[in-house]
């Protein structure tokens, strides 16, 4: 990518939702190179899917030259940001966030090149500087640079203040001069010139540029990105069943990658020129022929293996691809150990036994089947399968044959209907 039309790109690919001096920032990036920050949170022991758009905004920038600092919240998250949450938020306890911040730092290093010469990532912590601050300091130094008339009128406070039946307490709203002293301090000793962020952090990220500007007399920027919503309302990256999470013990591969498999078609291109680094007039011819020789199915793959890989690495994106083989293309020759763990794991209902009596016991048992006599009518029906071959005697009893790996059984009703025995 050219950083000489790098805001014109992230233009294209819906990437700003708010942006200031766009002008000037342009000019700034297509003569220099500049460095720019994103801060997150360790408030739990992962990211989300929702932290991915800042993370790949910061590597678009990085491949055009620029030099992109992570800052953890070491500090921050003690406090919680209140931005537009509609409670406070629970307390974390200082030697929970020092572990999830190392966890962290694991995930965020893959995105991000922390070894290619002038314009290396950095990650920084804030918890170093403000460790070294004084209470009577920043209400000094920094506080009196704020009215509080102009922090209780934005939004995400003023909605909490009208809720009398949750409100805000001194600690949450003191976070907006916390963030702004983050960028103060990242102008100060690294020149950093723009922070992004998603769209609930404008109001945080303008309190930084206004103190930088008030005590340093330096202009610098903000942008910040889509949030992104489901059709339902609900935050993008989280479920009926859960949030998405980038952690694979917490979200397998196989999981994350049926998610982006079942996006409604509706986000397939959006999510495309968001989250890819496919050329945006590729996208647009794809988008135009989508319903041509089931296109738009093509593309849905495409993005499912491409976001797999891109967090989960080429390997767990095949374990997830083989999984999806079993349970939709009946290709179960292929299958490990392993898969079968996940498979397990996935929310995919199982059950361990240790003595089944026959096949129609163990519909029921899986809940497959509501009695013995429904079980009965459903094998003669030929809707049922034993590790994808079809099972049409009423009477059928497992054999040794049927436990791969001496272990596992994939019984399953349909095409979508399937339970996991595990023979102990």
């Amino acid at each position: 990518m050219n950083y000489i039309n790098l805001l014109d790109e992230l233009k294209q690919r819906n990437l700003i939702f708010h942006i200031t001096n766009e002008d000037l920032l342009k000019k700034k990036i297509k003569n220099n190179f500049i460095s720019l920050y994103c801060g997150f949170d360790p408030t739990a022991d992962s990211l989300h899917i929702g932290h991915l758009l800042p993370l790949i905004t910061l590597k678009r920038f990085q491949i055009a030259g620029h030099t992109p600092i992570v800052l953890i919240g070491g500090a921050t998250s003690l406090i919680g940001d209140p931005s537009f949450k509609s409670k406070e938020r629970l307390l974390n306890l200082t030697n929970n966030i020092k572990i999830w911040t190392g966890k962290i730092i694991k995930q965020i290093s893959s995105f991000l090149n922390f070894h290619c010469g002038s314009n290396s990532a950095v990650i920084l912590n804030n918890k170093e500087w403000f460790e070294k601050m004084n209470i009577l300091s920043f209400l000094r130094d920094i506080g009196k640079h704020f009215s509080i008339n102009t922090m209780i009128n934005r939004e995400a406070v003023k909605q909490r203040i009208q809720r009398l039946d949750q409100g805000i307490s001194f600690t949450e709203f003191s976070y907006n001069l916390l963030q702004a002293y983050d960028f103060f301090i990242l102008n100060k000793k690294k020149e950093v010139s723009l922070q992004i962020g998603g769209s609930d952090q404008w109001g945080n990220i303008s309190a930084g540029m206004h103190l930088i500007n008030r005590i340093s007399r330096k202009s610098v920027y903000g942008l910040t990105l889509p949030l992104l919503t489901q059709s339902n309302g609900m935050k993008f990256g989280k479920t009926e069943s859960g949030t998405i999470w980038l952690d694979p013990q917490k979200t397998t591969p196989y999981k994350f990658y049926q998610f982006w498999n079942n996006i409604e078609d509706i986000y397939v291109y959006d999510f495309l020129r968001l989250f890819t680094f496919l050329n945006c007039n590729e996208i647009q011819i794809r988008e135009k022929n989508k319903y041509k020789n089931n296109q738009i199915i093509h593309d849905k793959l495409f993005l499912s293996k491409y976001m797999t890989q891109l967090v989960h690495g080429k390997k767990n994106l095949s374990a997830a691809e083989r999984i999806t083989n079993i349970l939709f293309l009946k290709n179960i020759n292929k299958i490990k150990k392993s898969d079968f763990q996940q498979l397990k794991k996935d929310g995919i209902p199982s059950i361990e036994v240790y003595k089944i009596k026959d096949l129609q016991e163990a519909l029921v048992l899986c809940s497959l089947a509501q009695s013995r006599t429904q079980a009965k009518n459903m094998i003669i029906s030929n809707s049922i399968s034993i590790n994808s071959n079809k099972i049409t005697n009423k009477n059928y009893i497992f054999c040794d044959n049927d436990k791969i790996f001496c272990e596992f059984t994939l019984l399953s009703r349909g095409k979508k209907h399937h339970c996991l025995i595990h023979w102990k």
